[in-house]
């Protein structure tokens, strides 16, 4: 099956290296240089992962993926700044990774296929079980449906946000480091760094609230603790 590539970037040059390249590799591209119209392709094309630059004529790329994220569509962000800072907005705002401009075109399709691959690298790594729900206190996570709910209203969470509180449901009360969560979750050869786990783990708690208790385990990572009785 192919996988649509959504590309919105206003750089002709970087859109058609990119354009080329990812077709190559077998995607099907869709390359759009208006931030504002990002909403209509994800309508028409159904990408199924979106490569965003930062910088755009008509808007900036931060809007773009705040408006979109409500979608759970992967997206990787470009940029041609070094400030961490905005690294980490973009990750804040629903991004999924970045990659820094200039770039080596391998390394972006790395990233595109580690990203694009998440789901079936955490089939392999967590065990299945035979309960399609996992329940902890009143959040309710059914793997099958890729559904979160707390008292059975829906939350909505990213596609990766997901996979790592699956993760983390399915190993409670194990402390876990940035880089083994970076390796589970993430995939091994992801190229990001240890900060991407701490903007996750900031959004779950965001979106869960005080029903999901994930400690920092100062200097070491993380653990998500559970009374006895949670399944």
């Amino acid at each position: 099956m192919r996988e649509n590539i959504l590309i919105i970037e206003d750089d002709r040059d970087i859109s058609e290296i990119l354009r080329f390249s990812l077709m190559k590799e077998g995607y099907k591209v869709k390359v759009n240089p208006n931030g504002l119209e990002a909403e209509d392709e994800i309508k028409n094309f159904n990408p199924d992962l979106i490569l965003l630059d930062i910088m755009l004529n008509d808007t900036d790329g931060f809007s773009v993926c705040r408006k979109v994220s409500k979608y759970k569509i992967p997206i990787i962000m470009l940029t041609a700044r070094v400030d961490i800072m905005d690294k980490i907005l973009g990750l804040e705002l629903g991004a999924d990774d970045y990659i820094t401009k200039p770039f080596d075109i391998r390394e972006v399709i790395t990233r595109i296929r580690v990203a694009l691959r998440l789901r079936e690298e955490i089939k392999k790594v967590i065990p299945n079980k035979e309960e399609k729900d996992i329940m902890i206190d009143n959040i309710k996570i059914n793997e099958e449906c890729r559904m979160v709910t707390i008292s059975n209203k829906e939350i909505q969470l990213k596609p990766r946000e997901f996979e790592l509180l699956l993760f983390l449901s399915k190993n409670k009360n194990k402390v876990y480091s940035r880089n083994q969560l970076l390796d589970l979750v993430w995939g091994y050869d992801y190229l990001g760094d240890t900060r991407t786990v701490d903007v996750h783990i900031t959004r779950l708690r965001q979106k869960l609230g005080r029903e999901l208790n994930i400690e920092t385990v100062f200097g070491v990572g993380y653990i998500l603790k559970v009374k006895d009785g949670n399944n």
